[in-house]
């Protein structure tokens, strides 16, 4: 029995909310300009908050005086370069002309410093909005992505506003968008390999089902080997590998995505060998996503294999690989070389570093990365890439609640958030020795608003909800909301370099971890 059919109960009058979405969904050209002006507005908000001052601090912050000044060189030279002591201050003073011709050992692939090179020469590599530039236009990109695979998971424009959102105003999704490191654009590839597999999901999902309907029960279904949305995944991989390695696990994650998803839809189908058939379309899969990948990771190494001075550039003319390998040009040779040095590199690194937090740590926020920090007199400038406290730890309690609906009712969105948080931190835990930082959360942190996005679409109208429960639930995310919005307006200026009284700054320091 309802409350509304029984006049003995009292009835629960619809929400403002409630009305005014019966009176946008009763009318077409309300709800086009809902789905339009919505993902334009957050975008809109994710720019103002990354762009405004951009420029400010005109100084090389933390890392920025590794990779700002590398991808200078290597927009120069094709390759990076030695730059020589005292370079920052040159540099942040105007004078980008410093770099020496040896070549430099880069411990990441080029793609992120070419996309920083892009806005250094667009507006200048002697200012820092120029060096910044691109950074923040990838991180505003990422909000408007969030915002469409919140869309494709749920056809929920509501679900999609809370995440665009939430990432919109979230400080670590702010301050790696405000400075010119190589984690913002390594989310923005992630986001977006995640929204392609998501496309080649619908449509190969439709096909298959069309095909199968015009054929007789059997083993075996067809093979499908029109999937371009699936291409598209691998090269989006392979750009992200191309700034850093962790996107092969990207890669590899939805990889296996492909191949679950079509197995299980051949097994509802009727497919009688349907594991074997799941296989073959597996080989399919394999053959779309890697070699797309391979082929754009090696293209972003386009700067180095074009000239000769780069970093190891020559090292197979001293020392070739095996005989077997003689076939392969020696400029392929040498990149191997330069390979085998960054993954020497990666697994040995271990220099103590004040703000290195182990990846068991970073779902309890312990120790944010303090980028910049100037003090004089009683006014404070501060960059830190502490996110929204309440959007972080909000988001891990989600990420919890999903896996409860998961076992459940194996609800595909809960399955595919969870397979992002997975592939962006699970294997960060392998390397607890390893000098890492909390800011490289980043890549997680648009699955984690996409984990409240879905919690609360749980929380408003999950299975079974009464009318008293969707109104009560309505309720508890606008305070929520409200609450998220009133922090990150306090913690702004924390993200954006802004000066501040240094009282202000200290009530920030929640913890003595945190400073």
């Amino acid at each position: 029995m309802t409350t509304s059919a029984s006049p003995l109960l009292p009835t629960v009058r619809p929400t403002r909310y409630d009305r005014w979405m019966a009176r946008v969904r009763a009318s077409p050209a309300r709800t086009r300009r809902l789905d339009l002006w919505t993902p334009v507005a957050i975008t809109l908000l994710a720019a103002l908050a990354r762009f405004v001052n951009l420029g400010s601090p005109q100084e090389l912050v933390f890392d920025e005086t590794y990779y700002v000044k590398d991808a200078w060189s290597q927009w120069s030279l094709g390759y990076t370069s030695n730059w020589p002591e005292g370079a920052d201050a040159g540099f942040a003073a105007g004078d980008p002309t410093g770099f020496l011709r040896t070549a430099s050992f880069s411990v990441h692939p080029p793609l992120g410093k070419w996309l920083i090179a892009v806005g250094m020469w667009l507006f200048g590599p002697e200012n820092a909005f120029g060096w910044r530039f691109s950074a923040a236009l990838f991180g505003t990109a990422t909000v408007l992505l969030v915002y469409l695979v919140a869309k494709t998971l749920t056809r929920s424009t509501p679900v999609a506003a809370v995440a665009g959102y939430l990432l919109a105003i979230d400080g670590l999704a702010i301050v790696l968008s405000r400075v010119a490191l190589l984690d913002g654009f390594l989310a923005f590839f992630t986001v977006l390999t995640f929204w392609f597999v998501l496309l080649d999901r619908r449509t190969h999902l439709a096909r298959l089902a069309e095909r199968l309907r015009d054929r007789p029960p059997g083993m075996f279904g067809p093979v499908l080997w029109h999937r371009p949305w699936l291409v598209a995944a691998g090269a989006a991989a392979g750009a992200a590998t191309a700034v850093k390695w962790s996107g092969l696990y990207v890669l590899a994650a939805v990889g296996l995505y492909a191949v679950v998803v079509d197995a299980l839809a051949r097994r509802r189908a009727g497919v009688g060998a349907w594991p074997v058939d799941a296989l073959r379309e597996g080989v399919v899969a394999f053959v779309l996503l890697v070699p797309v990948a391979v082929v754009v990771y090696l293209a972003s190494w386009i700067g180095w294999l074009a000239g000769s001075g780069g970093y190891e550039r020559q090292s197979a003319l001293a020392e070739p690989l095996s005989a077997f390998w003689s076939w392969v040009p020696t400029s392929l040779q040498s990149l191997w070389r330069y390979h085998e040095s960054m993954y020497a590199f990666h697994v040995g690194l271990s220099t103590p570093h004040g703000y290195q937090s182990a990846a068991w740590q970073w779902p309890l926020l312990v120790r944010p990365t303090s980028m910049y920090w100037d003090k004089s007199g009683d006014t404070v400038e501060a960059i830190s890439s502490i996110p929204n406290p309440l959007i972080w730890w909000g988001g891990i309690a989600a990420a919890v609640f999903l896996v409860v609906v998961f076992i459940r009712r194996r609800d595909p969105a809960a399955g595919v958030v969870l397979l992002g948080i997975g592939a962006t931190y699970l294997p960060w835990l392998l390397y607890p020795e390893r000098t890492i930082f909390q800011f490289y959360t980043v890549v997680m942190a648009p699955f984690l608003v996409l984990a409240i996005a879905l919690t609360a679409r749980e929380i408003v109208a999950g299975p079974g909800t009464s009318a008293e429960r969707r109104v009560a639930g309505q309720r508890v995310i606008l305070v929520f909301l409200v609450v998220v919005t009133l922090l990150s307006a306090f913690w702004y200026p924390i993200w954006a370099g802004l000066p501040v009284p240094y009282v202000f700054w200290r009530l920030h320091n929640w913890v003595p971890t945190w400073v």
